[in-house]
């Protein structure tokens, strides 16, 4: 090729560079902008708060009576008295209820005669003895006799007695088994006597809070049924064991209830209170992040998230103490942590908000 067709070919090949580089120019800019741009991650923050925090040990239980005795009847007969119903408030020794007890009148009275008789022949008979006229054989016969004699008549009166069935203890009747005209026999149940107060609750607690627990503490139950009312109970009895199958040691709670507004078989949410820390920092739970044996919370500063480490204290109602890490100046985070990195750029968006780390704790 001439020098004459070389060059206007270069010239061509120039200007179709050239073009392509100024087409590729603005997409590497946009590039370039893109990887510059930093979108910041919306939080909220607020301020730890200071206040009293507990330690507490809690647990569920079922609420029990603290006495229930089935009513036997000792004898057997027609039901002939009912003297009350079910729910009716009884005293120990109380007549529930009265039955047939004709025929042991009668063998009362039979046998209350047959030892009257006998009793004026033995007083006759010590005369004798005294005087010599009967053998010691003969008297000691008769008193064997008149003794006999007087366990049947004993017997007889406490058969009659058991005719009145009676309460055997202080309590409620919460069941009823007979009917008017209903016959009994021995040992037939035909009542059920509660005791319901005190109540008791039997809470079983693991081996690590022994030390915590002890006898004479007061403590609160909460009761579904009785939504926002708080009982206020008693450990009345620690177990001086622990159970080595359970890891656990039972505890007995007693339950004061004069109103009567608990129930056996309801279930209580029992709370014990061991150990109280005053005025200290705290933040909500939710703040808290756990990462390989690591506690620690973000707190902002120049609008970056930094990582803080805490050491922790007692955590009670959503709320956790902090003893080392943070101050009452810090701005924790305490929505939006979750996933964060260390010194990633963040905005506010409660910024104009006065609020506190406590309004965003979860109650338990």
């Amino acid at each position: 090729m001439s020098l004459n067709h070389l060059v206007p070919a270069l010239l061509a090949c120039a200007l179709i560079l050239g073009a392509c580089a100024q087409d590729e120019a603005p997409d590497s800019e946009s590039t370039e902008t893109e990887e510059e741009e930093i979108i910041a991650v919306p939080v909220e923050v607020g301020l730890p708060t200071r206040g009293d925090i507990f330690a507490v040990y809690s647990g569920t239980a079922p609420i029990e009576a603290f006495a229930e005795a089935d009513v036997i009847a000792k004898v057997a007969g027609e039901v002939r008295e009912i003297l009350v119903e079910e729910g009716d408030n009884v005293r120990k020794g109380q007549v529930l209820a009265r039955l047939d007890g004709d025929r042991l009148r009668l063998e009362l009275s039979q046998s209350e005669a047959n030892l009257n008789k006998l009793q004026r022949d033995y007083e006759r008979n010590v005369d004798l003895k005294e005087k010599g006229l009967i053998s010691t054989g003969d008297f000691d016969k008769i008193r064997y006799e008149m003794e006999a004699l007087e366990a049947s008549y004993n017997l007889a009166r406490l058969e009659l007695d058991y005719t009145q069935i009676r309460a055997p203890i202080d309590g409620v009747i919460s069941n009823r088994y007979i009917r008017l005209g209903n016959t009994v026999s021995v040992n037939d149940a035909v009542f059920e006597v509660t005791s319901l107060d005190p109540l008791v609750a039997y809470l079983h607690v693991p081996e690590r809070e022994y030390r915590n627990i002890r006898e004479g503490q007061i403590l609160g139950i909460d009761i579904d049924a009785l939504a926002g009312q708080r009982i206020v109970a008693t450990v009345t009895r620690v177990s001086p064991v622990v159970d080595p199958n359970t890891g656990t040691f039972k505890i007995t709670i007693e339950i004061s209830d004069e109103q009567r507004r608990i129930k056996p078989g309801m279930f209580g949410r029992i709370s014990i209170v061991y150990d109280q820390h005053v005025n200290v920092l705290q933040v909500p739970r939710s703040a808290i992040l756990e990462d390989d044996g690591e506690t620690s919370v973000f707190v902002v500063e120049d609008d970056k998230a930094m990582r803080r480490q805490v050491v922790t204290g007692y955590s009670n109602a959503g709320k956790i103490e902090v003893v080392e890490g943070l101050t009452d100046d810090d701005q924790v985070i305490t929505v939006g942590q979750i996933g964060l990195k260390d010194e990633a750029l963040v905005t506010i968006i409660n910024e104009s908000e006065e609020t506190q780390v406590s309004d965003h704790a979860p109650t338990d």
